[in-house]
């Protein structure tokens, strides 16, 4: 990924012109346009990869509302829309979710759970839904990274492996049938008889080489170092062991507003409310996205696209008088 710098660790000091909150399409999109606009840009999100709530539920769904693409497979939506961010080489701080925001004369200072500073000269928050974070499967967090995932961004990762995937969902069982062509095996484990998913993917699995284990519940993950086995339990006090080198805990996502329903904003509807410039309540704190509400809103991707640029224009000039409030065309730079 062209430009990456992903920020780990505690205590680090960032200062850019611009911070935002959620690295989402919109978030990612607002990245790019705030280095065409000449900003340095840190981009934070709670999650440790990119792509939101794309890479997170449907990476493998083709998404058709997207200008220019007739259809497009969401991960390479989410891969095209970083490679164009790295133009701006913007400061990735994945894994690091914003908890506080902090007047600073003309900055803002924010900070996030894992003990950051950002020093901005303004925040545009492209939070989508909210908090985004996946729900946890009750035994094997000890195994997270080591064969325990929430999603599946890059299914190539997974290839000749057997696979556990737990979970009920669409999500789940998307999943299971784009590794079933790549994986050694696929195993569906679900803790009830009937399924979340839509009916007719439900049907694909059914009729694919995944092997489906209803009503089963992970009991145990071991191994040594990494994922090897996992044993599940039926009601009945029935056991069964697999062989696994990975585990898809596909057990949904929470999504609530977490921490900016503490950041002094009006809100609406449990969204932003924003003016036509896509302003906030609060100086030098701007929004965009599904995050964003306003007068007719539409949630759609391209419209996100359209509000970030609004935004990041409005704050250029906020920044700097001398920017103008309208850039050009991009074919003439």
């Amino acid at each position: 990924m062209s430009g990456f710098r992903a920020t780990t660790g505690a205590g680090p000091e960032v200062s850019v012109d611009l911070l935002i909150i959620g690295a989402g399409p919109t978030g990612l999109y607002g990245a790019y346009y705030a280095g065409f606009r000449g900003m340095s840009v840190a981009v934070a999100d709670a999650l440790p990869e990119v792509g939101g709530q794309i890479t997170a539920l449907y990476p493998e769904k083709l998404v058709y509302d997207v200008a220019g693409f007739p259809a497009v497979r969401g991960q390479d939506l989410v891969d095209r829309l970083a490679e164009q961010a790295g133009q701006s080489n913007p400061t990735y701080l994945l894994g690091h979710g914003v908890t506080d925001l902090d007047d600073a004369g003309e900055h803002i200072v924010a900070t996030t759970d894992a003990g950051t500073r950002i020093t901005a000269g303004a925040v545009l928050v492209c939070g989508g839904i909210g908090n985004f974070v996946p729900r946890e499967l009750p035994v094997g967090s000890d195994y997270l990274g080591r064969g325990l995932r929430y999603f599946v961004p890059r299914l190539d990762e997974l290839a000749g492996q057997d696979v556990v995937v737990v979970g009920g969902g669409d999500s789940a069982l998307d999943w299971a049938l784009s590794l079933e062509p790549i994986a050694s095996s696929v195993t569906v484990v679900h803790r009830r008889t009937r399924f979340r998913a839509h009916e007719r993917t439900v049907e694909q699995v059914h009729a694919s080489s995944v092997r489906v284990l209803t009503p089963y519940e992970v009991e145990k993950i071991s191994g040594d170092g990494a994922v090897s086995e996992v044993v599940i339990a039926g009601p009945d006090g029935d056991r069964i062991s697999l062989p696994a080198q990975s585990v898809v805990a596909a057990l949904g996502f929470i999504a609530d507003l977490g921490p900016i329903e503490r950041w002094g904003l009006e809100l609406r509807r449990r969204r932003i409310l924003v003016d036509r410039t896509m302003r906030t309540s609060r100086e030098r704190v701007f929004a965009a996205g599904d995050i964003a509400d306003h007068d007719g809103k539409v949630s759609l991707i391209s419209i996100g696209f359209g509000e970030a640029a609004l935004a990041v224009n409005h704050i250029a000039s906020l920044l700097d008088s001398a920017r103008s409030l309208t850039p050009g065309h991009s074919s003439d730079v």
